[in-house]
């Protein structure tokens, strides 16, 4: 057996550390000698680290199409694959077992991510918001194409946070407030011309694009393009632009060449456990 675990796009937009959304591209973390295409991995690898936290033995491997350091939940993909796989190995492919099993793994790959938006939505999938050790997807009244413009340079989660203030002005506070509560109603009620102005964003995007200019340029030309919202995908750099079905490869097109781009749709699933 193996676990396939979904990449994620967090924040999006005012959620900060609270919404993340599981994206269709995967990782597999298995258990044993790597099959073809896939890595074996050290005891320092995260896939490992959890694996192990989790009580999980023997060999681990990793294959994954995820970017590393860009913003679209490497990391917390295979925290919660290396997670699942040590309870699969105790529990096998029951359906069942994981999903009562979710609540705990959730606040084990907290634990080891520091913050539960990736790994709540790799674990559960779909769009998921998280607060206090709890997790819980939002209905979704649309299925758009997600374009992830991904650049060549990366950014480190770790020093991306330093960067942000330790307090904000409470106007800032209460306009994110706001945006995220309008985000949340606007996907369960499927009012697409309200997203734009729902990811909007006065916390942390302006103060890490300041950083990643070229992704400013991206995040202005999706929205010029016809999107129906964009966002600095977790830290970044990788920008995400949720659009119409009819318009995504139009709008893939449109973005900066100093960057490839990704047509993906919302993961539903989750985390999985395959037969090998």
């Amino acid at each position: 057996m193996f676990v396939r675990v979904p990449a994620s796009s967090a924040n999006l937009g005012p959620g900060f550390d609270t919404l993340g959304m599981a994206l269709s591209l995967h990782a597999d973390v298995g258990v044993g000698e790597a099959p073809e295409g896939a890595q074996q991995v050290d005891e320092h690898h995260p896939a490992t680290v959890a694996f192990r936290m989790h009580g999980g033995e023997g060999p681990a491997w990793v294959r994954s199409p995820i970017p590393m350091g860009r913003g679209m939940g490497f990391s917390g993909a295979v925290r919660v694959g290396g997670l699942v796989a040590a309870h699969a190995q105790r529990h096998g492919a029951d359906a069942d077992a994981l999903v009562a099993a979710m609540p705990a793994l959730l606040a084990l790959a907290t634990e080891l991510e520091h913050h539960a938006d990736n790994v709540a939505a790799s674990l559960y999938g779909g769009v998921v918001a998280t607060a206090g050790g709890r997790a819980v997807r939002l209905p979704l009244s649309i299925d758009p194409v997600m374009v992830m413009w991904v650049p060549s340079f990366t950014t480190s989660t770790d020093q991306s946070r330093t960067a942000l203030p330790s307090s904000v002005p409470l106007a800032d506070v209460v306009f994110n407030l706001g945006r995220t509560a309008l985000l949340v109603a606007a996907l369960a009620a499927g009012d697409v011309d309200a997203l734009r102005e729902a990811t909007r964003d006065r916390l942390h995007q302006d103060l890490r694009l300041a950083a990643a200019q070229p992704s400013r340029v991206a995040l202005d030309t999706a929205l010029e393009a016809g999107a129906l919202a964009a966002w600095l995908s977790g830290s970044g750099p990788t920008v995400a632009a949720m659009c119409r079905v009819d318009d995504a490869e139009r709008i893939a097109a449109a973005l900066p060449a100093d960057g490839h781009t990704k047509l993906l749709r919302i993961d539903h699933a989750g985390a999985v456990i395959e037969a090998s």
